[in-house]
């Protein structure tokens, strides 16, 4: 009987070697990254560490698979309905790669409890949350560290994929959740401002030091957002809006996950961020 556990690396993951180098494949299966968030984003992203015989991967996520999540999660089918993210993500990488250690945490990314569910000692962090709080709580932990970390912004209410940049935190735009973030780091944690005092913009805005993925295009509001706005007028923004959520759609989220994980795979190679285009 065929032993199902048994990893033929050099058939699974050879294609590694041909491509990067030789050697590539082993260090990429000593490597460790943890993606925190396992949604339309980092189910993606863990996916494709998976598949690149990455050999220690942590991940974080509290929530569950939900019916609304199978148009854009790769981990959601119905099959693994109500399952915990990190469990079906998991299952799905060790049927890709048995060897894999996976270590699930089932949490959400908090300011209190980031020091203790973030090993210390992993040598990248993809952060694929979508909460403010969640982002500056890892920005913070990580540069205390001088741990590697790549922060995604919002794949909601993005169409086009091929809107996708990389580059600094200073440098996102079209992007509210990038936004938010960045005015809280210049604000109360004394990141470099985009501005002098007195409101005098700079002809060079100092970079953060964060990198970050964004898409360069405004965002769709949905139909009952942009009809309530109306309906509202020159009234107070209406209430409840931002429980109902952008749309989505699977090309965006799987492009922005699976350059994350290009990021993670290309730092675990060369020990640094992948160059930027000029």
């Amino acid at each position: 009987m065929e032993d199902n556990n048994f990893v033929d690396a050099e058939r699974r993951f050879g294609g590694l070697d041909r491509l990067y180098g030789a050697g590539a494949a082993n260090r990429l299966a000593q490597g460790h990254v943890v993606v925190a968030g396992i949604g339309g984003v980092g189910s993606w992203c863990a996916e494709a560490l998976a598949r690149c015989g990455v050999g220690r991967i942590t991940l974080i996520d509290l929530d569950h698979v939900a019916e609304s999540n199978i148009n854009r999660q790769i981990h959601a089918l119905g099959s693994t309905l109500g399952q915990s993210k990190v469990v079906a993500m998991m299952q799905r990488i060790k049927d890709i790669n048995p060897a894999c250690d996976v270590i699930c945490v089932d949490d959400f990314v908090a300011p209190e409890n980031v020091r203790d569910i973030v090993p210390a000692h992993a040598d990248m962090v993809l952060d694929c949350t979508d909460q403010a709080a969640a982002k500056v709580a890892l920005i913070l932990e990580a540069r205390q560290r001088s741990q590697a970390l790549l922060v995604c912004g919002g794949a909601g209410g993005k169409t086009n994929p091929l809107a996708l940049r990389s580059g600094d935190l200073s440098q996102a735009v079209n992007d509210a959740l990038l936004s938010r973030l960045r005015n809280t780091l210049r604000r109360q944690h004394g990141f470099p401002r985009g501005g002098e005092p007195g409101g005098k913009v700079r002809k060079r805005v100092p970079r953060m030091g964060v990198r970050v993925l964004w898409f360069d295009q405004p965002a769709i509001l949905p139909e009952a957002w942009t009809q309530a706005r109306a309906e509202s007028e020159a009234t107070s923004a209406p209430q409840g809006l931002s429980c109902a959520g952008y749309g989505s759609a699977v090309m965006v989220t799987a492009s922005m996950g699976l350059s994350a994980a290009d990021e993670a795979v290309h730092w675990l190679l060369h020990g640094k961020h992948r160059a930027l285009p000029t």
